[in-house]
Protein backbone atom coordinates (compact mmCIF):
# COMPACT_ATOMS: atom_id res chain seq x y z
CA UNK A 1 0.00 0.00 0.00
CA UNK A 2 1.14 3.28 -0.29
CA UNK A 3 2.42 5.81 2.54
CA UNK A 4 -0.01 7.17 4.30
CA UNK A 5 -1.25 10.81 3.02
CA UNK A 6 0.30 12.50 6.11
CA UNK A 7 3.70 11.17 5.52
CA UNK A 8 3.78 12.51 1.54
CA UNK A 9 2.66 16.07 2.57
CA UNK A 10 5.28 17.70 4.07
CA UNK A 11 3.23 20.62 5.42
CA UNK A 12 0.22 17.91 6.79
CA UNK A 13 -2.13 20.74 5.02
CA UNK A 14 -5.07 17.78 5.85
CA UNK A 15 -4.71 18.96 9.88
CA UNK A 16 -7.02 21.88 9.03
CA UNK A 17 -9.77 19.41 7.99
CA UNK A 18 -13.10 19.22 10.15
CA UNK A 19 -14.20 15.89 11.40
CA UNK A 20 -17.37 16.29 8.72
CA UNK A 21 -14.70 16.68 5.84
CA UNK A 22 -12.25 13.61 7.20
CA UNK A 23 -15.06 11.58 7.15
CA UNK A 24 -15.58 12.60 3.68
CA UNK A 25 -12.18 12.46 2.40
CA UNK A 26 -12.11 8.79 4.06
CA UNK A 27 -15.38 7.95 2.27
CA UNK A 28 -14.67 8.96 -0.85
CA UNK A 29 -10.71 7.64 -0.26
CA UNK A 30 -12.32 4.15 0.78
CA UNK A 31 -14.80 4.11 -2.59
CA UNK A 32 -12.01 4.55 -5.01
CA UNK A 33 -9.82 2.18 -3.03
CA UNK A 34 -12.27 -0.63 -3.20
CA UNK A 35 -14.50 -0.01 -6.30
CA UNK A 36 -11.91 1.96 -9.11
CA UNK A 37 -7.94 0.95 -7.74
CA UNK A 38 -8.22 -2.43 -8.40
CA UNK A 39 -10.25 -1.68 -11.66
CA UNK A 40 -9.33 1.07 -13.48
CA UNK A 41 -6.09 -0.21 -15.19
CA UNK A 42 -8.12 -2.55 -17.47
CA UNK A 43 -11.00 -0.27 -17.85
CA UNK A 44 -8.84 2.33 -18.75
CA UNK A 45 -6.94 0.19 -21.70
CA UNK A 46 -10.12 -1.38 -22.82
CA UNK A 47 -11.27 2.40 -23.34
CA UNK A 48 -14.52 1.72 -21.07
CA UNK A 49 -15.74 3.67 -18.55
CA UNK A 50 -18.61 2.03 -15.62
CA UNK A 51 -21.86 2.99 -15.24
CA UNK A 52 -22.22 0.81 -12.34
CA UNK A 53 -20.11 3.58 -10.57
CA UNK A 54 -22.79 5.85 -11.39
CA UNK A 55 -25.38 4.81 -8.15
CA UNK A 56 -22.49 4.58 -6.15
CA UNK A 57 -21.62 7.98 -6.67
CA UNK A 58 -24.78 9.23 -5.82
CA UNK A 59 -24.76 6.83 -2.89
CA UNK A 60 -22.06 9.27 -1.59
CA UNK A 61 -23.99 12.75 -2.36
CA UNK A 62 -21.28 13.67 -4.69
CA UNK A 63 -23.56 14.75 -7.09
CA UNK A 64 -24.54 18.37 -6.91
CA UNK A 65 -23.26 18.55 -3.12
CA UNK A 66 -22.74 21.62 -3.17
CA UNK A 67 -26.51 23.05 -4.20
CA UNK A 68 -29.19 24.01 -1.85
CA UNK A 69 -32.07 22.28 -2.21
CA UNK A 70 -33.10 20.07 -5.76
CA UNK A 71 -31.44 16.78 -3.93
CA UNK A 72 -28.25 18.62 -3.44
CA UNK A 73 -26.22 18.69 -0.64
CA UNK A 74 -25.73 22.49 0.58
CA UNK A 75 -22.51 21.18 1.36
CA UNK A 76 -19.20 23.68 1.39
CA UNK A 77 -17.05 24.64 -1.52
CA UNK A 78 -13.99 22.91 0.31
CA UNK A 79 -15.92 19.41 1.23
CA UNK A 80 -16.82 19.32 -2.67
CA UNK A 81 -13.18 19.98 -3.62
CA UNK A 82 -12.16 17.04 -1.08
CA UNK A 83 -14.09 14.63 -2.68
CA UNK A 84 -12.49 15.80 -6.45
CA UNK A 85 -9.40 15.43 -4.99
CA UNK A 86 -9.99 11.80 -4.26
CA UNK A 87 -12.01 10.98 -7.18
CA UNK A 88 -8.82 12.18 -9.50
CA UNK A 89 -6.55 10.31 -7.11
CA UNK A 90 -8.13 7.02 -8.92
CA UNK A 91 -8.36 8.38 -12.50
CA UNK A 92 -9.09 11.95 -13.68
CA UNK A 93 -11.65 10.18 -16.12
CA UNK A 94 -14.04 9.87 -12.82
CA UNK A 95 -13.61 13.35 -11.58
CA UNK A 96 -14.35 14.20 -14.80
CA UNK A 97 -17.63 12.62 -14.87
CA UNK A 98 -18.64 14.20 -11.56
CA UNK A 99 -17.26 17.75 -12.60
CA UNK A 100 -19.71 17.70 -15.72
CA UNK A 101 -22.66 15.79 -13.61
CA UNK A 102 -22.48 18.50 -10.96
CA UNK A 103 -20.36 21.69 -11.92
CA UNK A 104 -21.12 22.05 -15.30
CA UNK A 105 -24.81 20.69 -15.94
CA UNK A 106 -26.67 20.62 -12.70
CA UNK A 107 -24.57 24.18 -11.83
CA UNK A 108 -25.51 25.45 -14.85
CA UNK A 109 -29.52 24.53 -14.42
CA UNK A 110 -29.43 25.58 -10.79
CA UNK A 111 -27.67 29.32 -11.64
CA UNK A 112 -29.97 29.93 -15.09
CA UNK A 113 -32.96 27.58 -15.17
CA UNK A 114 -36.17 28.15 -13.88
CA UNK A 115 -38.03 26.61 -11.31
CA UNK A 116 -39.61 24.05 -13.43
CA UNK A 117 -36.11 23.16 -14.89
CA UNK A 118 -35.05 23.02 -11.60
CA UNK A 119 -37.54 20.69 -9.98
CA UNK A 120 -37.44 18.30 -13.18
CA UNK A 121 -33.72 17.87 -13.69
CA UNK A 122 -31.62 18.41 -10.79
CA UNK A 123 -33.19 15.67 -8.08
CA UNK A 124 -32.74 12.99 -10.97
CA UNK A 125 -29.29 14.20 -11.29
CA UNK A 126 -28.09 13.79 -7.50
CA UNK A 127 -29.63 10.66 -7.43
CA UNK A 128 -27.92 9.33 -10.29
CA UNK A 129 -31.80 8.58 -11.98
CA UNK A 130 -30.50 11.17 -15.11
CA UNK A 131 -27.18 11.95 -16.59
CA UNK A 132 -26.18 15.56 -18.07
CA UNK A 133 -23.56 16.58 -20.76
CA UNK A 134 -22.54 20.37 -21.44
CA UNK A 135 -22.17 21.11 -24.73
CA UNK A 136 -19.99 23.96 -25.67
CA UNK A 137 -17.10 23.08 -27.58
CA UNK A 138 -16.92 23.00 -30.96
CA UNK A 139 -14.55 21.60 -33.87
CA UNK A 140 -13.50 25.31 -34.88
CA UNK A 141 -14.30 26.80 -31.37
CA UNK A 142 -12.67 25.73 -28.84
CA UNK A 143 -10.40 28.44 -26.91
CA UNK A 144 -12.69 31.36 -28.28
CA UNK A 145 -16.30 30.34 -27.87
CA UNK A 146 -17.83 33.04 -28.91
CA UNK A 147 -17.14 32.08 -32.53
CA UNK A 148 -19.23 28.86 -32.10
CA UNK A 149 -21.60 27.82 -35.15
CA UNK A 150 -24.32 26.05 -33.40
CA UNK A 151 -27.69 28.15 -34.00
CA UNK A 152 -30.77 28.55 -32.18
CA UNK A 153 -33.78 30.10 -34.70
CA UNK A 154 -37.01 30.92 -32.84
CA UNK A 155 -39.92 29.08 -35.24
CA UNK A 156 -43.14 29.78 -33.32
CA UNK A 157 -43.33 29.08 -29.75
CA UNK A 158 -40.05 26.17 -30.14
CA UNK A 159 -36.25 26.93 -31.14
CA UNK A 160 -34.70 24.97 -33.69
CA UNK A 161 -31.00 24.48 -32.80
CA UNK A 162 -28.36 23.28 -35.82
CA UNK A 163 -24.73 22.72 -34.75
CA UNK A 164 -21.98 20.18 -33.81
CA UNK A 165 -20.60 19.47 -30.38
CA UNK A 166 -17.22 17.76 -29.91
CA UNK A 167 -15.32 16.35 -26.76
CA UNK A 168 -18.38 16.21 -24.82
CA UNK A 169 -17.88 14.01 -21.88
CA UNK A 170 -20.49 11.92 -20.54
CA UNK A 171 -22.35 12.97 -24.26
CA UNK A 172 -23.27 9.52 -25.53
CA UNK A 173 -24.49 8.33 -22.04
CA UNK A 174 -26.60 11.81 -21.13
CA UNK A 175 -30.16 12.38 -20.72
CA UNK A 176 -30.19 16.13 -21.05
CA UNK A 177 -27.26 18.27 -22.70
CA UNK A 178 -27.45 21.30 -21.69
CA UNK A 179 -26.24 23.44 -25.11
CA UNK A 180 -25.12 26.49 -25.84
CA UNK A 181 -26.25 28.58 -29.16
CA UNK A 182 -26.02 31.76 -31.12
CA UNK A 183 -29.49 33.13 -31.54
CA UNK A 184 -30.55 36.22 -33.52
CA UNK A 185 -31.00 38.20 -29.81
CA UNK A 186 -28.51 41.87 -30.18
CA UNK A 187 -28.09 43.19 -26.66
CA UNK A 188 -25.63 44.10 -24.01
CA UNK A 189 -25.24 39.96 -23.49
CA UNK A 190 -24.70 38.84 -26.71
CA UNK A 191 -26.72 36.31 -28.41
CA UNK A 192 -25.67 33.24 -26.78
CA UNK A 193 -28.27 31.29 -24.83
CA UNK A 194 -28.30 27.90 -23.60
CA UNK A 195 -30.77 25.31 -23.90
CA UNK A 196 -31.71 21.96 -22.37
CA UNK A 197 -32.00 19.77 -24.71
CA UNK A 198 -33.23 15.87 -23.52
CA UNK A 199 -31.01 13.40 -25.84
CA UNK A 200 -33.93 11.55 -27.15
CA UNK A 201 -35.16 14.52 -29.20
CA UNK A 202 -35.01 14.04 -33.18
CA UNK A 203 -31.99 14.96 -34.72
CA UNK A 204 -30.13 14.76 -31.76
CA UNK A 205 -27.01 12.14 -31.82
CA UNK A 206 -23.81 11.24 -30.34
CA UNK A 207 -20.95 9.33 -31.50
CA UNK A 208 -17.82 8.19 -29.14
CA UNK A 209 -14.44 9.39 -29.72
CA UNK A 210 -12.59 6.32 -29.11
CA UNK A 211 -9.15 6.87 -30.88
CA UNK A 212 -7.86 8.67 -27.86
CA UNK A 213 -4.61 8.49 -25.68
CA UNK A 214 -5.88 9.83 -22.45
CA UNK A 215 -9.09 10.36 -20.34
CA UNK A 216 -9.57 6.82 -22.22
CA UNK A 217 -11.86 5.72 -18.97
CA UNK A 218 -14.30 7.99 -19.35
CA UNK A 219 -16.68 9.16 -22.42
CA UNK A 220 -16.32 11.48 -24.96
CA UNK A 221 -18.45 12.22 -27.75
CA UNK A 222 -19.18 14.02 -30.45
CA UNK A 223 -23.07 14.97 -30.84
CA UNK A 224 -25.12 16.86 -33.82
CA UNK A 225 -28.21 18.92 -33.63
CA UNK A 226 -29.85 18.52 -36.60
CA UNK A 227 -32.65 20.53 -36.82
CA UNK A 228 -33.56 19.50 -33.18
CA UNK A 229 -36.97 21.58 -32.01
CA UNK A 230 -37.21 22.33 -28.63
CA UNK A 231 -39.55 24.29 -26.86
CA UNK A 232 -39.56 27.45 -25.64
CA UNK A 233 -39.51 26.36 -21.73
CA UNK A 234 -36.48 24.42 -22.26
CA UNK A 235 -34.27 27.29 -22.69
CA UNK A 236 -32.68 28.63 -19.39
CA UNK A 237 -34.07 31.65 -19.30
CA UNK A 238 -31.44 33.15 -17.06
CA UNK A 239 -28.75 32.22 -19.26
CA UNK A 240 -28.07 35.13 -21.76
CA UNK A 241 -24.93 35.99 -23.22
CA UNK A 242 -21.08 34.17 -22.82
CA UNK A 243 -20.84 35.35 -19.66
CA UNK A 244 -23.32 32.63 -18.45
CA UNK A 245 -21.48 29.58 -20.13
CA UNK A 246 -17.96 30.97 -18.59
CA UNK A 247 -19.39 31.05 -15.01
CA UNK A 248 -20.29 27.40 -15.62
CA UNK A 249 -16.64 26.59 -16.43
CA UNK A 250 -15.50 28.55 -13.62
CA UNK A 251 -17.24 26.24 -11.41
CA UNK A 252 -15.71 22.74 -12.98
CA UNK A 253 -12.11 25.00 -12.87
CA UNK A 254 -12.15 24.92 -9.01
CA UNK A 255 -13.10 21.37 -9.00
CA UNK A 256 -10.19 20.47 -11.16
CA UNK A 257 -7.81 22.28 -8.69
CA UNK A 258 -8.32 19.91 -6.17
CA UNK A 259 -8.59 17.28 -8.84
CA UNK A 260 -4.95 17.78 -10.05
CA UNK A 261 -3.98 17.39 -6.84
CA UNK A 262 -5.02 14.24 -6.02
CA UNK A 263 -3.15 12.58 -9.43
CA UNK A 264 -0.32 14.12 -8.48
CA UNK A 265 -0.66 12.53 -4.61
CA UNK A 266 -1.07 8.96 -6.45
CA UNK A 267 1.87 9.58 -8.59
CA UNK A 268 4.38 10.71 -5.41
CA UNK A 269 2.33 8.20 -3.19
CA UNK A 270 3.83 5.44 -5.83
CA UNK A 271 7.12 7.13 -6.52
CA UNK A 272 7.60 6.93 -2.70
CA UNK A 273 6.61 3.12 -2.13
CA UNK A 274 8.51 2.28 -5.44
CA UNK A 275 11.70 3.85 -4.23
CA UNK A 276 11.95 2.35 -1.31
CA UNK A 277 11.05 -1.46 -2.19
CA UNK A 278 13.07 -1.18 -5.31
CA UNK A 279 16.91 -2.20 -5.12
CA UNK A 280 19.98 -0.93 -7.10
CA UNK A 281 23.20 -1.54 -6.59
CA UNK A 282 23.02 -3.16 -3.34
CA UNK A 283 20.97 -0.05 -1.97
CA UNK A 284 17.27 0.84 -2.05
CA UNK A 285 16.67 3.47 -4.55
CA UNK A 286 14.96 5.77 -2.10
CA UNK A 287 18.85 5.77 -0.37
CA UNK A 288 20.06 7.72 -3.32
CA UNK A 289 20.65 11.32 -3.74
CA UNK A 290 19.29 11.77 -6.72
CA UNK A 291 16.08 9.83 -6.22
CA UNK A 292 15.34 12.02 -3.30
CA UNK A 293 15.91 15.14 -5.10
CA UNK A 294 13.11 14.16 -7.36
CA UNK A 295 11.07 12.92 -4.07
CA UNK A 296 11.33 16.50 -2.60
CA UNK A 297 10.95 18.47 -5.60
CA UNK A 298 7.67 16.65 -6.26
CA UNK A 299 6.21 16.59 -2.76
CA UNK A 300 7.33 20.51 -2.59
CA UNK A 301 4.93 20.41 -6.24
CA UNK A 302 2.06 18.75 -4.53
CA UNK A 303 2.20 20.65 -1.13
CA UNK A 304 2.26 23.91 -2.88
CA UNK A 305 -0.55 22.97 -4.65
CA UNK A 306 -2.45 21.92 -2.34
CA UNK A 307 -2.10 24.94 -0.39
CA UNK A 308 -3.57 26.82 -3.11
CA UNK A 309 -6.34 24.35 -3.57
CA UNK A 310 -7.19 25.31 0.07
CA UNK A 311 -7.17 29.09 -0.25
CA UNK A 312 -8.86 29.09 -3.38
CA UNK A 313 -11.87 27.13 -1.38
CA UNK A 314 -11.77 29.66 1.19
CA UNK A 315 -11.90 32.57 -1.30
CA UNK A 316 -14.92 30.83 -2.92
CA UNK A 317 -16.51 30.17 0.77
CA UNK A 318 -16.25 33.95 1.41
CA UNK A 319 -17.42 34.84 -1.35
CA UNK A 320 -13.82 36.82 -2.86
CA UNK A 321 -12.88 34.24 -5.83
CA UNK A 322 -12.45 35.83 -9.05
CA UNK A 323 -11.75 34.41 -12.33
CA UNK A 324 -8.54 34.92 -11.73
CA UNK A 325 -8.40 33.12 -8.58
CA UNK A 326 -9.62 30.09 -10.38
CA UNK A 327 -6.99 30.77 -13.79
CA UNK A 328 -4.28 31.06 -11.25
CA UNK A 329 -5.51 27.62 -9.36
CA UNK A 330 -6.24 25.45 -12.49
CA UNK A 331 -3.00 26.46 -14.36
CA UNK A 332 -0.65 26.35 -11.61
CA UNK A 333 -2.05 23.19 -10.13
CA UNK A 334 -2.50 21.48 -13.35
CA UNK A 335 0.94 21.92 -14.44
CA UNK A 336 2.40 20.82 -11.12
CA UNK A 337 0.54 17.62 -11.60
CA UNK A 338 1.63 16.97 -14.90
CA UNK A 339 5.61 17.43 -13.67
CA UNK A 340 4.82 14.97 -11.14
CA UNK A 341 3.10 12.73 -12.85
CA UNK A 342 6.14 12.66 -15.30
CA UNK A 343 8.78 12.65 -12.60
CA UNK A 344 7.18 9.95 -10.54
CA UNK A 345 7.48 7.85 -14.07
CA UNK A 346 10.82 8.54 -14.03
CA UNK A 347 11.53 7.00 -10.84
CA UNK A 348 9.78 3.73 -11.82
CA UNK A 349 12.02 3.65 -14.78
CA UNK A 350 11.09 1.40 -17.77
CA UNK A 351 8.16 -0.37 -14.89
CA UNK A 352 7.18 3.40 -15.19
CA UNK A 353 5.27 2.36 -18.34
CA UNK A 354 3.26 0.03 -17.24
CA UNK A 355 -0.70 0.29 -16.89
CA UNK A 356 0.30 -1.72 -13.23
CA UNK A 357 1.07 1.28 -11.53
CA UNK A 358 -0.75 4.35 -12.23
CA UNK A 359 1.65 7.25 -13.34
CA UNK A 360 1.71 6.74 -16.77
CA UNK A 361 -2.12 6.59 -16.55
CA UNK A 362 -1.93 10.03 -14.72
CA UNK A 363 0.44 11.65 -17.19
CA UNK A 364 -1.49 10.33 -20.29
CA UNK A 365 -5.01 12.10 -18.31
CA UNK A 366 -3.39 15.26 -17.29
CA UNK A 367 -2.67 16.12 -20.88
CA UNK A 368 -5.90 16.35 -21.31
CA UNK A 369 -6.87 18.50 -17.84
CA UNK A 370 -3.52 20.46 -18.83
CA UNK A 371 -6.02 21.75 -22.42
CA UNK A 372 -9.85 21.35 -21.23
CA UNK A 373 -11.72 24.39 -19.28
CA UNK A 374 -8.93 26.35 -20.77
CA UNK A 375 -6.30 25.97 -22.53
CA UNK A 376 -2.53 26.35 -19.64
CA UNK A 377 -2.10 29.74 -22.30
CA UNK A 378 -5.40 30.80 -22.17
CA UNK A 379 -5.37 31.00 -18.23
CA UNK A 380 -1.62 32.51 -18.72
CA UNK A 381 -3.50 35.39 -21.19
CA UNK A 382 -5.51 35.71 -18.11
CA UNK A 383 -3.13 36.14 -15.60
CA UNK A 384 -1.51 38.32 -17.83
CA UNK A 385 -3.98 40.65 -18.18
CA UNK A 386 -4.84 40.65 -14.44
CA UNK A 387 -1.49 41.88 -14.15
CA UNK A 388 -1.17 44.44 -16.49
CA UNK A 389 -4.26 45.72 -18.29
CA UNK A 390 -3.63 44.58 -21.31
CA UNK A 391 -5.60 41.84 -22.90
CA UNK A 392 -3.69 39.93 -25.53
CA UNK A 393 -6.23 38.05 -26.84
Amino acid sequence: MPPNTQDTDLLDIDDILSEEEILLRDSVRGFVEDKILPNIASWYEAGRFELDLVKDLANLGIFGMTLDGYGGGGARARAYGIALRELEAGDSGLRSFVSVQSSLTMNGIYMFGSEEQKNEWLPKMASGDALGCFGLTEPDAGSNPAAMKTNAVQKGGDWEINGVKTWITNGSISDVALVWAQTEETNSTGGIRGFLVPTDSKGFSATDISEKASMRASITSEISLNGVLVPDEFRLPEATGLKAALSCLSEARFGICFGAVGAARSCLETAIDYSQTREVFAKPLAALALTQDKLVNMATLYSNAGLVAMHLAALKESGKATPAHISYGKRNNVAAAREIAREARSVLGANGISLAYPPIRHMANLESVYTYEGTHEIHTLVLGQKLTGHSAF
